[in-house]
């Protein structure tokens, strides 16, 4: 039995449409799926639910929430919410909004540092992130010069991200977005279950110890974290730190989750349901994780 419960679709920064997501889960032998799109709920329709339905795939509906503390960015995982929900719509559309707010705002200092930006193609794109914008960059034939020249290669998106756009970078741009408690409630609003993204992701890329993660938690107050998430550094190690994350669940009475954070097939990355990573979970450790987001 495997489920991922953290994958993402073109219509946030992943490559696969909803429906092809549906036939690599069928594929791949994953019999439950989340789509957790960044701060949109677009993937999801009642055509898609049929037609996972006729593939034998169960969807627990999902998000995944960017927000905002003193040290870093973090991300907050929203599921089994009621799609519905108008007020929790009309707070995922305010998030994006300021997501292009910020493609503006960063492009102007991208293209002060000489990069070339396609600002009007990047800005068609509804929840538009830095994945997508860094993407464009590295992608382009116009920056192949400043990218040599700054790099000595060509970078993936994510070196560029980490290198050139994160804060304390000469092309970061402060973002306007809610705190976890901010998301938390309205997740809560509508009848969702909270669940604190990655939290082994934060030591690698924020810095943040087990203090840090306290903190959050006592802020978020989520239900859950996603203990079960294999990490991979930018040299392509990969990093299991689950054991160590379900023991600080255990500790702080929070459940489980488990999820890839799928964009595409890159051969470094765990694909959905980890088919391609030698890690897996109990059946009854699966059932566990699924009552408790149906609870």
């Amino acid at each position: 039995m495997k489920i991922d419960l953290h994958i993402h679709t073109n219509k946030s920064d992943g490559e696969y449409s909803p429906k092809e997501i549906i036939d690599e889960a069928k594929k791949l032998g994953v019999s439950a799926i989340s789509i957790t799109d960044h701060d949109t709920i677009d993937a999801y329709s009642e055509e898609l639910f049929s037609y996972a339905k006729a593939k034998g795939i169960k969807i627990i509906p999902g998000v995944e929430i960017s927000t905002k503390m003193e040290k870093a960015g973090i991300h907050v995982l929203g599921y089994n919410f009621d799609l519905k929900n108008k007020e929790f719509a009309l707070e995922l559309e305010k998030i994006r909004n300021s997501r292009h707010i910020y493609l503006y705002e960063v492009s102007r200092k991208l293209e002060s540092l000489g990069y070339k930006v396609n600002v009007k193609k990047l800005d068609r794109i509804k929840s538009v992130t830095k994945a997508h914008i860094a993407s464009d960059i590295v992608e382009n034939e116009e920056n192949k010069e400043k990218l040599l020249a700054e790099f000595g290669y060509i970078p993936k998106r994510g070196e560029f991200i980490e290198t050139i756009m994160n804060e304390n970078c000469i092309a970061y741009v402060k973002k306007n977005t809610v705190t976890p408690k901010e998301a938390g409630k309205a997740i809560r609003k509508a009848g969702g279950k909270v669940v604190l993204a990655h939290p082994v992701a934060y030591g690698f890329e924020d810095n943040l110890v087990e203090e840090d993660i306290l903190k959050i938690i006592e802020e978020l107050k989520p239900d859950g974290i996603e203990a079960n998430y294999l990490y991979v550094k930018r040299n392509g190690e990969l990093i299991d730190e689950t054991q160590k994350w379900n023991l600080f669940a255990k500790k702080h009475k929070l459940f489980v989750t488990v999820g890839t954070d799928f964009h595409k097939k890159d051969e470094i990355h765990p694909e959905i349901g980890f088919a391609n990573i030698d890690f897996k979970l109990e059946d009854n450790v699966i059932d566990e994780i699924i009552n408790n987001i149906n609870e």
